[in-house]
C-alpha cells in the first residue's frame, strides 16, 4: 500500500517560514492519517478521503480556502477516477459546497458523471451536500486588494490500495480573478487521470496542463512500458517549449512513487506504512 499527496505550489516570494512549515506538518498529518484510512478501504475510497482533507484545511486552495473569481464569486472544481473500471466523474465551477471532491464521488454512481456550473450546484444540493461557504477573510482581502499571491494551488491525492487497485483524485479552488467560466485542467484527464498501470494527480496553470495532456500522457507511457521516471522526464520535456507550469505526483502498478514539478516547489508529501517523505 503506497499514498501521495500534493498540495499546490511553494512561492518562498510570497509566503513565510511559518506557513512553510504549516504546510509541511499538515501534508505529513493528511497523508499519515489517510494511509491509516487505506488499511481498511479501497484506493478510490482513500483519495477522497485525503482530499476532503485537504480541502478542509485553509492552508490550500481547494474546498475552503479557495481563491475569488474576478465577479467575487468562487468556483471550484475536482475529478476523481479510478484505474480497474477506467471510470471519471468530475464537477467544474461548482459552487458554495465544503467539498467537491465528494459531489465527484456522488457522480461515480451515475451516467452523466461530468457536470459543469449550475448543472454540478444543483445535483449537489439534489443529493444532500449543503449550502456552504468556502470564502476565508484570508482570499477576500486578497480580492479587494487584487492580489494573488498563491495562486498556484491544488490538491491531490494518488493510492495504491492492498488488492494492487490505483486511484486518483485532484480539487481545486481555481488560480484566482480568473474570468468567470474559465476551466482549470482538474476535472480533466490532463490533471487526473489513472488505469491499472498508473496513477497521476497534477498542480500548476491549469491551460499549460492541457496543452501538455500531462496526467494522461504519463500513466499512457507507462503503460506502454515506461518506467515511472522516464514517463515524466519524457513528459516534462514537453512543457519546455512554452515554458509550461507543472507539478505532478504519481504512483505505478508495482508501487514506485515519483514526484516532479517544473517550477519551484510543489508541496506534497508520501508515506509507505513505514518511510515518510515531505517537500522541504
Amino acid at each position: 500500500m503506497k499514498i501521495i499527496i500534493h498540495g499546490g505550489f511553494f512561492s518562498e516570494s510570497s509566503t513565510n517560514h511559518e506557513t512553510k512549515v504549516a504546510k509541511q506538518e499538515a501534508l505529513l498529518r493528511i497523508v499519515k492519517d489517510s494511509y491509516a484510512h487505506l488499511k481498511t478501504h479501497s484506493a478510490l475510497e482513500t483519495v477522497v478521503y485525503a482530499v476532503s482533507l485537504l480541502e478542509d484545511d485553509e492552508l490550500f486552495n481547494a474546498g475552503i480556502g479557495s481563491q475569488i473569481q474576478s465577479d467575487g464569486k468562487i468556483r471550484m472544481s475536482a475529478s476523481l477516477m479510478e484505474g480497474t473500471t477506467e471510470k471519471f466523474s468530475g464537477v467544474i465551477n461548482i459552487e458554495e459546497v465544503k467539498n467537491p471532491i465528494q459531489v465527484a464521488l456522488e457522480l461515480m454512481k451515475v451516467d452523466d458523471r461530468v457536470l459543469g456550473g449550475n448543472g454540478a450546484t444543483n445535483f449537489a444540493r439534489q443529493h444532500g451536500f449543503e449550502k456552504f461557504s468556502t470564502e476565508i477573510p484570508q482570499r477576500k482581502a486578497e480580492y479587494e486588494a487584487k492580489l494573488a499571491a498563491t495562486r498556484l494551488g491544488t490538491v491531490g491525492c494518488v493510492a495504491l490500495d492492498a488488492d494492487g487497485k490505483l486511484a486518483a483524485a485532484t480539487s481545486t479552488g481555481g488560480k484566482g480573478f480568473e474570468i468567470p467560466g474559465r476551466i482549470s485542467d482538474s476535472a480533466t484527464v490532463a490533471g487526473n487521470y489513472v488505469n491499472a498501470f498508473c496513477g497521476v494527480s497534477l498542480t500548476g496553470v491549469g491551460e499549460d496542463i492541457v496543452s501538455n495532456a500531462t496526467a494522461a500522457k504519463i500513466v499512457t507511457r507507462v503503460t506502454d512500458g515506461f518506467t515511472l521516471e522516464k514517463a515524466f522526464e519524457k513528459t516534462f520535456t514537453e512543457l519546455k517549449p512554452y515554458d509550461g507550469f507543472a507539478g505532478a505526483i504519481a504512483i505505478d502498478k508495482e508501487g514506485n512513487m515519483f514526484h516532479q514539478d517544473s517550477h519551484p516547489s510543489m508541496v506534497f508529501a508520501s508515506f509507505d506504512g513505514e518511510k515518510e517523505e515531505v517537500f522541504i
